[in-house]
This record gives C-alpha cells, sequence and structure tokens, in this order.
C-alpha cells in the first residue's frame, strides 16, 4: 500500500477546537506498511470510524502523542481501547512525552489501559524509533508550555517527512526538520504582544524558505488563520517562496508519492 497521511481534523487553539469549526481528530498516518494515529484530539475515534473509507482503529500499530494538551490527547484513551480491541487482544505501541504519563503530571493516559498495549515508549529530545520499518526522530523539544516534540520520519522510499507541532519560533527548528514533505502546525496569522507559543504565518515562511521542502503543508489552524482563509494565506506563500504550499482541510489525504513529488 501506498504511503500516505490523512487529516482528520485541521483545529488548532481551544475556540476552533470548541466549537468544531475545524474538526480535531488528529492525523493517520500510513507509512512503511505501519498505520499510525499523531494527537488523537476531540472527536478523533469519531473521524476514524466516520472516513471514506473508513480507517478502523483496530488497525493501528501505534499512536503518537506530540503534547498533553487536549486538542492533541483528549482520545488517546478510547484510541486505545480500540486499538487494543477492548484489551482483548494486547498489541500496539504509544509514544508519548514523559510529563503524559508521569504520576503528579497530569498524566492523560488511563493506568489501566495501559497495560493493554504491547510497549510504552517515552519521547525524548534527540533520540531515535523503530516500529518496523518505519523510523523516526523527535531531534528539539519545542518550546511550548508542556513537553512537546515534533517528529521527522525516514522513510524507505527515501522520502523524509517533517512534522512540526505546536511551539514559539526558535532559530533551530529550520535545521532539525530537513525535509522533503513538510507539515507545520500554522495557529496564528500574525504575532501578537502575547508571545503565544505557536507559530505564525511569518514563522512558516521563514521555515518553508529555509528548509526548502518540496511540498509544506498548514495545519492546525486558529481563528485568526481561518479569518484570513487558509488556503489563500498558502497561495501567497507558494507565490512568493516558489514552494509548493497547500493548506490542509479536514479529510485531506495526501499520498506520499516520491515520483510525484520530485524526490
Amino acid at each position: 500500500m501506498a504511503d500516505f497521511i490523512k487529516f482528520l481534523g485541521t483545529a488548532g487553539a481551544r475556540f476552533v477546537v470548541l466549537k468544531q469549526l475545524r474538526a480535531s481528530g488528529g492525523v493517520w498516518l500510513s507509512l512503511a506498511g505501519k498505520n499510525v494515529l499523531l494527537d488523537p484530539g476531540p472527536g478523533a475515534l469519531l473521524r476514524c470510524l466516520g472516513s471514506r473509507p473508513k480507517l478502523d482503529p483496530a488497525k493501528l500499530d501505534a499512536v503518537i502523542l506530540s503534547h498533553k494538551h487536549l486538542d492533541h490527547s483528549s482520545d488517546v484513551n478510547v484510541i486505545i481501547e480500540a486499538m487494543t480491541e477492548g484489551g482483548f487482544r494486547r498489541r500496539g505501541v504509544l509514544f508519548a512525552p514523559r510529563d503524559a504519563l508521569n504520576p503528579g503530571e497530569d498524566p492523560v493516559v488511563l493506568a489501566y489501559l495501559r497495560d493493554y498495549l504491547e510497549e510504552i515508549v517515552p519521547l525524548e529530545e534527540g533520540k531515535s524509533y523503530a516500529l518496523g520499518e518505519l523510523r523516526f526522530s523527535t531531534p528539539v523539544k519545542h518550546i511550548h508550555p508542556v513537553e512537546t516534540y515534533g517528529l521527522l520520519f525516514e522513510l524507505p522510499s527515501g522520502l523524509r517527512l517533517g512534522i512540526i507541532t505546536d511551539t514559539r519560533f526558535f532559530p533551530e527548528l529550520a535545521g532539525a526538520y530537513p525535509a522533503d514533505v513538510l507539515v507545520l502546525n500554522v495557529v496564528r496569522l500574525a504575532p501578537d504582544e502575547r508571545e503565544i507559543d505557536h507559530l505564525n504565518v511569518e514563522d512558516a515562511r521563514k521555515l518553508i524558505a529555509e528548509i526548502e521542502p518540496k511540498l509544506a503543508v498548514l495545519t492546525h489552524f486558529g481563528m485568526t488563520m481561518l479569518r484570513a482563509k487558509p488556503w489563500e494565506v498558502a497561495a501567497r506563500l507558494e507565490e512568493e517562496l516558489g514552494i509548493r504550499t497547500i493548506a490542509a482541510s479536514d479529510g485531506l489525504k495526501l499520498e506520499l508519492d516520491p515520483d510525484r513529488l520530485g524526490v
């Protein structure tokens, strides 16, 4: 089966999530023969089962939490239950930051469900991980109120998929994600005086320009991005930078074909 990613939601920031102006189910990754659900936020289970064709959580091999905030983790327990068929099949791996797991730090994964899993792997800065032939790393710790990591996947096809999750911009980000396909969580249209720990469009422009992916994908939109029409923002970035740039939409399936992407 060809590698693909499917956006089960493109909501970012609390009001877009709470009003469900965009869905918030996370991202389904089908890579190197493995199925992984990244950041199962509110509605993840329903978005899987409502996909066409349906994405069956019982066929997941792993769940990854980039961090424990509600819009990224609220459905993690029900997804674990579904992945393990109610605990009757001990299977699957959970990758998550330590503060999403450790007692006393508001852990988001229920203790009784942890025994349903084959393995729980804490994410750490600069570490690499394997899931069969699928290889990925968490190259740098992000600047965010809780422990947060982005992901860099190295696929057997030679393609590199980078996912820059929630973070404040910092200069080392670009060097950490040398990706052919770059997914960026761009919550805000412009910076403001509050110095919120999320990327804005100018941050995204800098990262895309420096990394020079074959394809950049904007997602995880807050209210200011929705009002600005993300597809128009992406089109302006593409025209300015000369790098193909799109805005993800709920349900978008993106096939990772190296030949089509020119990798």
